[in-house]
């Protein structure tokens, strides 16, 4: 079996937490001649301090080709507020769905340390382009 390994090509730093992101336009779930368009999004929230710690909530602001915001608040993600030990990591993927060819998306995890410390990190702003589209965030 050949494991590919995922490029990311936007992270972001904050207190020793790293989020990465990888979006994917899906042509197979989009419909462009009703202006709907779909991305999945590949995140891994890697932990480079000494102690545990565990997810639990997202924020997301979501802009459109139109400027058009929608913000996004939950526990966790994907249904889970995963805890994520020294030097390990989590992954998910989930998806967007936009009205436009292209869009932005970036936001904030709300994390709880060992100690029961709560702080925020950020999730690195990352576009939604199709694929003939040239990239507007790096």
């Amino acid at each position: 079996m050949v494991i590919m390994r995922q490029i990311f090509p936007y992270a972001e730093t904050t207190d020793g937490i790293t989020v990465r992101v990888a979006p994917r336009y899906l042509p197979e779930q989009s419909d462009p001649e009703r202006h709907y368009f779909v991305w999945a999004y590949h995140v891994r929230v890697e932990n480079h301090t000494e102690n545990p710690v565990q997810l639990l909530a997202r924020h997301w602001i979501i802009t459109d080709g139109h400027g058009r915001i929608d913000e996004v608040e939950g526990d966790g993600v994907v249904g889970v507020q995963p805890l994520i030990q020294p030097g390990g990591a989590y992954d998910y993927v989930s998806g967007c769905p936009l009205p436009t060819r292209h869009g932005l998306m970036h936001g904030r995890y709300f994390m709880q340390g060992a100690d029961g410390e709560q702080f925020s990190v950020t999730i690195p702003a990352f576009s939604l382009e199709m694929p003939d589209s040239k990239p507007s965030v790096h």
